[in-house]
């Protein structure tokens, strides 16, 4: 079992937002933030007033960091090293070529099914 768990909530006007739950309710977990095998200041973490051994986890978004392409962000646990997770932003011209290229592959498969389906319709009738 781990230790700790890192859930996704959201990400919000450039502020990834998360839950830390700790195995143990007293733990007073130090995390970091790595992109490209650099450290990064980006992150804080608040106890949950509500619930003992959950932290609310916040990393502001670096925006010097975003440039084209995918750029991943990877949290762990300070004290051993295990990664708790990640979230990457994808940004530019790629991903745009990305979107237009399924969307033309959906739309020649969508045209594909539609004779498949009208020329089964003509010859059941």
């Amino acid at each position: 079992m781990q230790d700790m768990v890192l859930t996704k909530k959201r990400i919000l006007a450039g502020v990834w937002e998360g839950v830390l739950v700790c195995a143990d309710p007293d733990a007073k977990p130090e995390l970091e933030l790595w992109h490209l095998d650099e450290k990064i200041n980006a992150l804080a973490i608040a106890p949950d007033t509500e619930s003992r051994g959950r932290f609310n986890v916040a990393i502001t978004i670096p925006i010097e960091l975003l440039t084209d392409g995918v750029q991943t962000f990877i949290v762990r646990n300070a004290a051993t090293g295990q990664k708790l997770g990640n979230f990457s932003i994808v940004t530019g011209e790629p991903l745009e070529d990305d979107i237009r290229a399924d969307v033309d592959l959906l739309r020649a498969e969508l045209d594909m099914l539609k004779k498949a389906f009208r020329r089964h319709c003509v010859e059941t009738a």
